[in-house]
């Protein structure tokens, strides 16, 4: 009987659960290998408990009977006698040297590699007879995880073992760890490329804050005081500790503290980039529903061309437009951003939200065109289902794929262009704070700014990755293949 049948009957439901997670998980190595480091203490344990057990095992008693009986018998003698003839009789006909040593050494290592074969042929024969199996660590630690008390015994030294085995046993759970893990080696990759490029910049930072007139001794005394004079790896090391840490010092110019100055400014920056996505999506999304509904009409024509406008204008001459119109010739709206005033927060968020809009209208026509158009959609009516239903109920859910992918990157987008918007309406965002310290270069300030943003890019990638599994049921049956 196979190790995946030996589940015991009479075991609660979860340790049954474990048992079969374990065995799933045996046939993916990059899993196995953080069961064994988060598992350390408990796998120590077992192994020493199956060395001690291993005396025991029925496969290991057959195979030292079996050793025992055919090493130095006379069936392995002949077979020694047999392999030496046919090497002398190769190199006679080819004419070699005959180097007696060779031939003897050559023969018991192919006699010894047929003797062991037909051991390991013959144990499996007698095992199968006996209704046994091989004895290996896994299939002894498959059998233990089957057993609660054992369970019990270990929750506490494998807590963060049996932690990765229920994230891998909820497909769900499973889904989002993977992408959230993903998202870790995506920011390490982030903090390396942003801090290489900026290490290997032609800007020296000493020299454009002091400026022209500082002398070597000042220059060297600022590059130790901020570790500009340590090498690039523990340059490289303490800013990956200073990124998760959330301990970035202090910046080059200004001496500000650079957790506060991104905590104060970051916020401003996605409260923007929210609110211009909430609007992109409550405009867009219906527009491009109308249009597909009311293919080359007048409506689909007119909101196709305002999108290809939106699409077209820079946003930078969008917002000095809506500055000479709205603030200085109409004074409906301060030119300038103002925290403590909602109003100064109309133009930004337009001015931001124009070409997301445009795109998500253009996206959500054309994906809800080609869905219209589908077989199931034509099957749909047949079977009575109003236009209305059908719409609902199968084309838009099967159209948001392509529109939730294009609103994630554009959301991205609109993080990191976000700077061009906050100059124009004099923002203290996270985007203009990046600009601000590039050229000096602030590397403190600049890594904090930029790696934040891509965390947050990250975790909307994630986000992106749920509603895909939400919509799309091909992906939830994917989930639990794996």
């Amino acid at each position: 009987m196979s190790h995946t049948q030996t589940i015991e009957r009479d075991s609660p439901q979860f340790i049954k659960r474990i048992q079969y997670t374990y065995n799933k998980m045996h046939h993916r190595p990059m899993y196995l290998y953080a069961l064994f480091i988060l598992g350390l203490p408990v796998y120590i344990f077992t192994f020493i408990f199956y060395l001690f057990r291993k005396k025991d095992d029925t496969y290991a008693k057959l195979k030292k009977e079996l050793e025992d009986e055919l090493h130095g018998s006379e069936y392995s003698r002949q077979m020694l006698e047999e392999f030496k003839k046919q090497i002398r009789d190769k190199k006679a006909f080819f004419n070699e040297t005959i180097d007696e040593q060779e031939i003897n050494t050559l023969a018991r290592s192919w006699t010894d590699e047929q003797i062991n074969q037909e051991i390991a042929q013959r144990v499996d024969e007698q095992l199968k007879i006996l209704g046994k199996e091989k004895q290996t660590y896994f299939r002894f630690m498959y059998h233990l995880l089957g057993k609660p008390l054992f369970v019990y015994l270990t929750l506490i030294p494998g807590f963060l073992m049996y932690g990765l085995i229920y994230i891998y046993s909820n497909p769900f759970v499973k889904y989002i760890f993977d992408r959230l893990l993903m998202t870790v080696f995506v920011i390490m990759g982030v903090i390396i490329f942003v801090f290489t490029v900026l290490y290997i910049s032609p800007f020296d930072p000493a020299a454009n804050i002091l400026g022209e007139t500082a002398t070597k001794e000042q220059i060297a005394k600022f590059n130790t005081i901020h570790g500009l004079d340590k090498s690039y790896i523990f340059q490289l090391f303490d800013s990956i500790k200073g990124i998760f840490t959330f301990n970035l010092g202090l910046s080059f110019e200004g001496n500000e503290d650079v957790a506060e100055s991104i905590m104060n400014r970051f916020p401003i920056t996605m409260k923007l980039a929210v609110i211009s996505l909430v609007m992109a999506m409550i405009i867009a999304i219906p527009i491009g529903i109308i249009s597909a509904t009311m293919p080359n009409s007048f409506l689909d024509y007119s909101f196709m061309f305002i999108a290809l406008i939106g699409l077209s204008i820079p946003n930078f001459w969008q917002g000095l437009i809506f500055i000479l119109m709205f603030a200085i010739k109409l004074q409906w709206l301060p030119a300038t951003f103002n925290p403590a005033n909602a109003l100064s927060m109309i133009m930004p968020i337009i001015v931001l939200g124009t070409a997301l809009t445009a795109s998500v209208a253009r996206m959500t026509r054309s994906s809800m065109l080609e869905i219209i158009h589908e077989d199931y959609m034509m099957t749909a009516k047949s079977k009575g289902l109003s236009n209305r239903q059908v719409l609902w109920k199968h084309a838009i859910r099967n159209a948001m794929i392509p529109i939730i992918t294009v609103i994630g990157l554009l959301f991205a987008g609109m993080l990191g262009g976000a700077a061009v918007t906050e100059k124009v309406f004099n923002i203290s965002g996270i985007g203009s704070y990046i600009v601000d310290k590039q050229f000096i270069p602030d590397i403190p300030s600049i890594m904090a700014g930029v790696v934040y943003v891509a965390i947050t890019i990250s975790l909307v990638n994630v986000i992106i990755d749920i509603m895909y599994a939400f919509f799309d049921p091909r992906i939830r049956s994917k989930m639990k293949e794996y």
